[in-house]
């Protein structure tokens, strides 16, 4: 039956480093990946999870091969039905191996969503390791090196801590130590205590997002990846846009570890400190618009947005880690721009802006609203806020600059911030979005760069400010998606 989802105009060929079996038409329009699991198959095109039926895996994996040879001149010697995560191994093939108890079978590696398995020897018998100045696994890693599994090249020191956790169909695999770090599912402490609020030090700045490995370099830029000013005046005034803040409020608390990065078109400073201001703080510099940018929101379709000014980021290059396929971090979007300036040219942005571009993206902005439109004030996509006169939750809504507004977060990550009170209009509060989290799938032992900015437009005035935590590698595929969550 697997047959079925492969056409003649179909290509076939085994992808190790996602660990799956890849479908892709020639034309390159769409793509499937087919994820084998002792329970069934998965078929994922397109962002699209299609669960087929319990039937045999092994005769489905066959089949493949079959189709797939002339292609991939893969699938050699499969071995027998050994079960991902804990269970006993199945038989090998024909010059395969089975795995071993809580193992992988045979020589293609076939895993579950999650990457915490053991993994089943080469044809002949169990894995030998072989010569410890030898990459057998060809991770780039030698034992010698540290490689304590030079049989999975998804596991040695490049690698990061998958934590074992059900896959989709409920099966949980057995726990390793992908990192060969010699500890099983223990995630590395947070590298962010004892940070500078003020900080000049961009690789600070990541530490507080909770990038503590695989930091290749990082830069403080404008909105288009440009430098800050030279302007003494204004490169002061760059750097009070950027603060790493133990909190925000009285409710806004560090998703992981002891910090949070904030980002600001305005001071980023927390309400009582020094240098906090109120509303606007116009710090004298334009620049660029990032690449595609401005684009009008869909909710105010009609509006064109200007130049942006007082950008103020971070741009940072990672290196993935060799079996990371998805990364995410959450966020949280304030404006003094909300209620009053919503559909105009004023519109404020948060973009986190990859390269390279995720697939199927004219530009590289990962961050979204519910209708697939950046970060910015015009999305409408504010839950936290208030109002006089409409009570707020999931009954009341508020009317701002003529648009409903359930502000199902009611007025909780406002307070003790410098935007609970709307002081031009009584009764009022200005908005949050709330903390939300952005996904993107990345390719295994390949760099990225990721540039977060928050900005004005047109002008310097009525301030926007970003917090951003909880960078979490992830051994899961992903798609770019943002979701709202529900804060620690």
């Amino acid at each position: 039956m697997l047959a079925l989802a492969v056409s003649i105009d179909t290509r076939v060929f085994l992808s190790p480093t996602y660990r799956s079996l890849d479908v892709a038409d020639p034309a390159g329009r769409g793509s499937t990946t087919v994820t084998v699991s002792p329970r069934g198959i998965l078929l994922h095109h397109e962002g699209v999870v299609m669960k087929r039926s319990r039937t045999s895996t092994w005769f489905g994996l066959v089949g493949l091969c079959v189709v797939a040879a002339a292609a991939a001149g893969a699938c050699a010697a499969g071995g027998g039905s050994g079960n991902t995560g804990a269970g006993e191994g199945g038989t090998g093939g024909t010059g395969g191996q089975g795995g071993s108890a809580g193992g992988q079978g045979g020589d293609v590696l076939i895993t579950t969503s999650n990457s915490s398995s053991g993994t089943g020897g080469a044809g002949g018998g169990a894995c030998d390791q072989g010569l410890p100045d030898a990459d057998n696994d060809g991770d780039g890693y030698t034992e010698l090196e540290g490689d304590c599994n030079d049989c999975d090249e998804f596991v040695n020191p490049s690698a990061v801590e998958v934590i074992a956790e059900p896959d989709e169909n409920g099966m949980v695999p057995e726990p390793a130590d992908e990192d060969c770090d010699g500890t099983v599912d223990v995630m590395p402490p947070a590298c962010d205590s004892g940070l500078a609020l003020a900080s000049l030090d961009p690789a600070d700045a990541a530490k507080a997002m909770g990038i503590c490995r695989f930091l290749k370099s990082a830069t403080w830029v404008l909105a288009d990846g440009s430098p800050p000013p030279v302007n003494a005046a204004q490169l002061a005034n760059f750097h009070l846009g950027h603060g790493l803040v133990p909190k925000l409020g009285t409710n806004n608390n560090p998703q992981e570890g002891n910090a949070m990065l904030f980002l600001s078109s305005g001071k980023a400073r927390d309400k009582g400190d020094a240098d906090a201001t109120y509303r606007t703080f116009d710090k004298g510099y334009t620049s660029n618009a990032p690449f595609g940018f401005p684009k009008p929101s869909p909710s105010c379709p009609n509006v064109t947005t200007g130049l942006p000014h007082d950008a103020t980021g971070l741009e940072i290059e990672v290196d993935v880690p060799t079996n990371a396929l998805s990364v995410s971090f959450d966020f949280q979007f304030f404006s003094y721009e909300w209620p009053d300036f919503l559909c105009r040219e004023y519109n404020d942005f948060f973009i986190a802006y990859m390269i390279p571009f995720p697939m199927q993206q004219s530009d590289g902005n990962i961050a979204f609203d519910m209708l697939g439109a950046p970060i910015s004030v015009n999305n409408k996509f504010f839950e936290a806020c208030g109002c006089p006169g409409n009570p707020v939750g999931p009954t009341g809504e508020c009317i701002a600059s003529t648009f409903s507004f359930k502000c199902s977060l009611e007025t909780k990550q406002l307070l003790g911030t410098t935007f609970e009170k709307d002081e031009a209009n009584i009764g009022w509060t200005h908005g949050s979005t709330g903390w939300l989290r952005t996904t993107t799938a990345v390719t295994p032992g390949s760099p990225i760069r990721l540039r977060l900015v928050t900005y004005d437009s047109t002008d310097g005035k009525v301030d926007s400010s970003t917090l951003i935590d909880n960078w979490r590698w992830s051994g899961k595929p992903g798609t770019t998606v943002t979701e709202v969550i529900i804060p620690k």
